[in-house]
């Protein structure tokens, strides 16, 4: 968390008020994060214009012409934009200034977002090349995903959150649309037909996409760019739902531990 809904939602509520502006000051107040901010950001980025705002996977790409500031938002990061006179929080690490009066902020408490600088195309930095096909695009299909599975014994919940299969698509996200899909997160990778396969991945774009429009989930601290939390929590179908009845069927909900992660789903619903 947050995880690919909350950084798109970002994404889409920074875009209009970033796309043209020039950046006049960087401020890092405590740049020890899961790795150090670069130092030379200060010196680099005043007098640049932002030209694009992108995503691959969890991470938010800001083009700068020279070159592009690489985003992570951790376990608690939130990017939003502020008034210049808004103060800075304990938790405040990083702002980039904006001609028009406007910061844009970085706040973690935990540490465990990134502000990484790369030159030339940033999908090739190490963080990114290796990153699977993004699960809203083209490229990840249920041919794709039948490919991923063959042979593989691992649970079908652990394929999900491998980043090197499909990009970003997180914990939360998991859970839903596994339930969607009727499929039990147990279930080894390789018993998925291919048709079971195409299913799965069509609940997976329905269900981002729906957690997309409502502004992604906001546990903890996420909001989106704009400052706005999220409402996609509200529609939980089993996530954070363990003893609760199942929506469908009434069935109590459970809840796993799997790749030290929770795991929720209902018995009844996806048997297998």
């Amino acid at each position: 968390m947050p995880e690919l809904p909350e950084v798109e939602t970002t994404r889409r509520g920074l875009e209009p008020h970033l796309l043209g502006q020039e950046i006049t000051r960087v401020t890092v107040r405590d740049g020890r994060l899961r790795k150090p901010v670069p130092r030379r950001l200060a010196a680099l980025l005043p007098g640049t214009t932002i030209r694009a705002l992108g995503r691959r996977g969890k991470y938010l790409l800001i083009d700068c012409g020279a070159g592009t500031l690489i985003v992570h938002l951790g376990m608690s990061g939130r990017l939003w934009l502020v008034d210049a006179s808004t103060p800075a929080e304990k938790h405040d690490h990083f702002d980039l200034v904006l001609a028009n009066g406007r910061i844009v902020r970085l706040r973690d408490p935990r540490r465990f977002g990134l502000v990484l600088w790369r030159k030339g195309d940033p999908l090739r930095d190490p963080l990114l090349a290796r990153i699977g096909p993004e699960p809203l695009s083209a490229e990840f299909d249920g041919a794709a995903l039948h490919r991923a599975t063959r042979g593989r014994s691992v649970a079908i919940k652990q394929v999900l959150m491998d980043s090197h299969i499909v990009a970003g698509l997180g914990n939360i996200y998991a859970n839903e649309a596994l339930f969607r899909a009727g499929i039990h997160p147990k279930l080894a990778a390789r018993r998925l037909t291919r048709a079971r396969c195409a299913q799965l991945v069509e609940k997976i774009r329905d269900t981002l996409t729906d957690a997309i429009d409502a502004g992604g989930s906001s546990l903890r601290d996420y909001v989106g760019g704009d400052g706005m939390a999220g409402n996609f929590q509200n529609a939980f179908l089993v996530y954070g739902r363990a003893g609760a009845p199942c929506m469908h069927c009434g069935t109590l909900i459970r809840e796993i531990r799997q790749g030290q992660r929770s795991t929720f789903y209902c018995p009844k619903c996806q048997r297998a």
